[in-house]
């Protein structure tokens, strides 16, 4: 039964035109929610001081602060500290100069050109120039040590150095979505002095030219970073032109959420990501703390399936698992109001997203369906299908596929469930993809982007998990990056989301999905979230 893909276009592709401005600049970018505003309480806190130090912990470590080395939004949120980009998004999810302070693409789409900004200076003291762009882009898409996110980085062919301050990309097909990555923290730049640090760099070594330098990394501990007392702010959307306000930042690892709220109402910590969300009414409540919540996050949760082995090699096994659950009595369940419903592919704000068209080509709950096709497939009361289901750790994600197993339940699948770090997770994935034996696995997934070349990173062959792969989809991920007029590449991207849907290959769960909502101190004032959901320090201080 396998369903053929029939591109369909309709009306509603052009209604989401009018965000273009928006999407095509790189949205997906997120825009963020202020420090909860509807418990304002007016607490006075002392003035503010210069230096000091503050605490920021989350449920888990970085996995690697090479940015060649890592997806994990854990690594990135503190790499994005450590480094720069050439460009940056602004509060409104534009593309705005940063490191380079002009750019331009050709009209055939084949090259870019970008000139820096002068006095840059990297972490140990070295002028940032042309040669750190060209090394750091010849390091991301090397073939002998490739970047794990090299396909993000497009179709290069050549990085030239112009002068000290210009350097220019050429590529072999045009490559609509480079600028927009050049604002991402996965094109982070990093300095040339690196190649001198080995095997140690990313791991208890770095070299950027970003607001805060790696003074050491304990695993499973802390990082520590100090200010970069040289740093200037060219495009990040915080006020502080220069270094950080603050001496010292401290990222800590504390995996339970209450471990952690308890830590920051005896100010021992300073931030924390991900509060207890049972405790979120009460710390709006409390006036020595402030509640943010970060919006459009490009996060988009949802299930994928290893098809390198029975049943899920079968369309019908991926839809019985599409019609029989019913992710708004789930969300509801676990996570109230703070998360989304999310119908398509690429999340909300990004380039695509049309609720109401993936709707249309989705699936939605009906558990009498789910059965029919598992009877097809030979399954039943007497021989129920039985499958691993797998998730990675914290966000409530062990909650939410309890309660999917729950559903799945009562169709006749019966779901053994997994949760591990999301590293372990990755590999575990791919693994999973590359076996042609063992029982069959699924798991939830997350990933985040600012633009829709997400689902050619994670779709088209051979894949970021070497997942699902065809060459009708290969086609059609091919358009959404070499399409670059702006119509052209919506219908392009609204193809390829048409295949994912209809084919079960990626069904989409919720947004956002991690990392997403913050509390700090009420003394702590200046923290902000950025585009993308990336935490800024820069105009952090702590009143006295």
């Amino acid at each position: 039964m396998n369903l053929e893909f029939r591109p369909k276009r309709t009306g509603r592709w052009l209604a989401g035109l009018a965000l273009l401005g928006f999407a095509i600049a790189g949205c997906g970018g997120e825009e963020t929610a202020a420090p909860d505003t509807t418990d304002e309480t007016g607490t006075e806190t002392g003035e503010l001081q210069e230096g000091g130090s503050i605490v920021w912990a989350r449920y888990g470590d970085a996995d690697s602060l090479d940015p060649h080395r890592t997806t994990t939004t854990l690594s990135w949120q503190v790499f994005d500290q450590i480094y720069d980009t050439l460009l940056a998004f602004n509060d409104d999810g534009e593309v705005v100069g940063n490191l380079a302070k002009e750019w331009s693409v050709s009209e055939d789409g084949l090259e870019a050109t970008f000139v820096l900004n002068e006095g840059i200076v990297c972490h140990d003291g070295t002028p940032f120039d042309a040669n750190d762009v060209k090394y750091t882009a010849e390091r991301a898409i090397s073939e002998e040590n490739p970047s794990v996110t090299s396909g993000a980085w497009g179709p290069i062919s050549a990085v030239e150095v112009v002068d000290d301050l210009t350097v220019k990309f050429t590529f072999e097909n045009p490559f609509g979505a480079f600028i927009s990555f050049m604002a991402d923290p996965f094109s982070s730049q990093i300095c040339d002095s690196a190649e001198d640090l080995g095997d140690e760099f990313g791991v208890s070594a770095a070299v950027g030219t970003g607001p805060w330098q790696l003074v050491s990394w304990t695993k499973g501990d802390e990082i520590v970073l100090e200010a970069h007392e040289e740093y200037q702010n060219f495009g990040r959307p915080i006020e502080n032109s220069g270094a950080p306000y603050l001496d010292e930042l401290i990222v800590k690892q504390i995996p339970e959420p209450q471990t952690r709220l308890a830590g920051l109402q005896t100010g021992e910590l300073d931030v924390i990501a991900e509060p207890p969300l049972e405790e979120l009414e009460a710390i709006r409540s409390d006036d020595a703390l402030e509640l943010y919540v970060a919006e459009k996050t490009g996060q988009n949760v949802f299930f994928e399936f290893t098809i390198s082995r029975p049943p899920f090699d079968d369309i019908r096994a991926r839809q019985a698992v599409a019609y029989a659950i019913d992710p708004d009595a789930a969300i509801d369940i676990v996570f109230g109001d703070v998360v989304k419903r999310e119908k398509c592919t690429v999340a909300r704000g990004v380039l695509g997203n049309d609720q109401e068209f993936c709707a249309e080509h989705g699936y939605e709950h009906d558990p009498e369906k789910a059965q029919e096709l598992l009877a097809e497939l030979g399954y039943g009361p007497d021989n129920p299908l039985t499958v691993t289901m797998m998730t990675w750790v914290g966000g409530n994600r062990e909650k939410m596929v309890q309660v999917f197993q729950n559903q799945l339940a009562q169709v006749g699948i019966e779901t053994e469930i997994e949760t591990m770090d999301i590293g372990t997770m990755n590999a575990r994935v791919k693994q999973e993809n590359e076996t042609d034996s063992g029982q069959s696995t699924f798991d939830m997934m997350g990933w985040a982007w600012y633009d829709p070349d997400i689902l050619h990173q994670l779709w088209h062959s051979p894949g970021a998990y070497s997942g699902y792969q065809t060459s009708e989809l290969d086609t059609l991920l091919d358009e959404t990056r070499t399409t670059v007029d702006p119509e052209a590449r919506l219908a392009a991207v609204q193809d390829a989301q048409q295949y994912l849907l209809e084919n079960a290959v990626h069904v989409p769960l919720y947004t956002p999905g991690w990392l997403w909502i913050y509390t700090t101190r009420a003394e702590v004032d200046g923290f902000k979230i950025g585009p993308f959901n990336r935490p800024l320090f820069n105009d952090v201080r702590l009143a006295e």
